[in-house]
């Protein structure tokens, strides 16, 4: 009988033992494979969406409204193989303009994935709406055709090559009097005597061709040895490096050149700081003077700004009761960017501007005139082929980028007879 006691006893301690074991077990490593996984890391927020990139030459101007500002700036982003004159020539902006707009940023290695402003907003000259204006300061032409009041008006602006120092875009009115296709240079005297004593002479005859820097169309003008026309060399639209003539990219002058009627008055005007409204507030862009304007923005900058203006604009101001920032115009005109940004605006900004501006797909536009394939921009090396024939100080203006105070109001077609092209 206590043989059997102490083996029931034996046999409960055992079953005990392992009852203590299990719950051991279970307590431990069982239970711990058992507990609820941490929660998964929240998934990383998807790449911001790019809205498709505005075309940057063609415009609608509200006549009820009366806007003097049209476009909008956008933000793209490089690509590995991007330089900037690359991206210029998709958004149809000149060297000068997005170069002015990215200060720092290199021309030819921006970089994949780095910021590009993408100046595609102008505030329109002060001149009258009709026909072609260009605006040497700003390197840019704008044509406004025919159309009936009431209507919509419509305005096309394209970048262009202007006059180095020493052969100066003439400013003053003139017309249209010729339209040709694929033209004929025959170089004027004074351009001859100036590529012999280069040592790069030129033939009496440039016929038609990819050597002939009038490229494919020519629009001539009422001044002798003056026309807007294409060029063999994209580049350097944007730039000063023509004789006198105004360049335009081939797409853009092939467009301009089935538009624009014989007669078509052309005016040329020197706005290096233009103002305008926009959506109730006015608007300064400011280009920077010419290394050769006569103005003195140095000393008289305050009072020349106030001129800049305009007696409609300063009316205006009175009758809407709004005062202009002096301190953020004297800012813009001190540091010229080309994008426009409203001066009556208490909390405006260019950093606001930019950091407002839609964010956009590094392409083509919808509509864009080129093609992105047919007359590549060039490389570093030809560019500065193309830069050696600046005069110095232009040249140094020009692989800078950075806009300057100068000295001048350009010469009268009358007063200084140039020829170029």
């Amino acid at each position: 009988m206590m043989r059997s006691s102490s083996l029931a006893r034996a046999a409960g301690a055992a079953l005990l033992a392992t009852s203590v074991v299990a719950c051991s077990l279970l307590g431990g490593p069982i239970a711990a494979q058992n507990k609820p996984a941490p929660p998964a890391p929240p998934p990383a927020p998807p790449p911001p969406v790019e809205a498709p990139p505005v075309e940057g030459y063609k415009f609608v101007i509200d006549p009820r409204h009366e806007d003097d500002v049209v476009g909008v700036v956008q933000i793209t982003h490089a690509t590995k193989e991007d330089t900037l004159t690359d991206i210029a020539r998709r958004f149809s902006v000149g060297y000068n303009e997005i170069h002015r707009a990215n200060p720092g940023v290199d021309m030819w290695l921006p970089g994949a994935g780095r910021q590009v402003v993408v100046p595609t907003q102008f505030v329109l000259p002060d001149a009258p709406h009709k026909g072609i204006v260009v605006n040497v300061a700003a390197m840019r032409l704008y044509y406004f055709p025919p159309h009936k009041r009431g209507e919509e008006q419509i305005v096309y602006t394209y970048p262009i090559g202007i006059g180095r120092v020493g052969w100066k875009t003439p400013a003053g009115v003139t017309t249209v009097v010729r339209k040709v296709k694929n033209p004929t240079w025959r170089p004027p005297k004074d351009i001859l005597k100036e590529h012999h004593a280069e040592g790069d002479p030129l033939p009496a005859v440039v016929g038609p061709g990819p050597d002939n820097p009038m490229g494919n169309r020519a629009l001539y003008l009422g001044w002798p040895e003056y026309a807007i026309h294409g060029t063999n060399k994209p580049v350097g639209v944007g730039m000063r490096v023509s004789h006198g003539c105004m360049h335009l990219y081939p797409e853009d002058i092939l467009q301009l050149f089935k538009m624009v009627p014989i007669g078509t008055e052309v005016r040329v005007v020197n706005q290096p700081f233009v103002f305008g409204w926009h959506r109730g507030e006015l608007y300064m862009q400011a280009f920077g003077s010419l290394e050769d304007d006569r103005r003195d923005w140095q000393k008289a900058e305050r009072k020349l700004l106030a001129k800049a203006l305009g007696p409609r604009i300063e009316k205006e101001l009175k009758q809407r009761n709004e005062q202009v920032r002096w301190d953020l115009v004297m800012q813009l005109a001190r540091d010229p960017r080309g994008v426009p940004v409203a001066v009556t605006d208490p909390s405006a900004s260019l950093e606001q501007v930019l950091a407002n501006a839609p964010k956009v797909q590094n392409r083509l536009p919808d509509g864009a005139a080129w093609d992105g394939k047919t007359d590549l921009p060039m490389d570093q090396k030809t560019f500065e082929q193309v830069l050696s024939k600046v005069d110095p100080a232009d040249a140094s203006h020009a692989a800078s980028g950075s806009p300057q105070h100068g000295a001048s109001a350009a010469p009268s077609a009358a007063s200084t007879p140039r020829t170029g092209t």
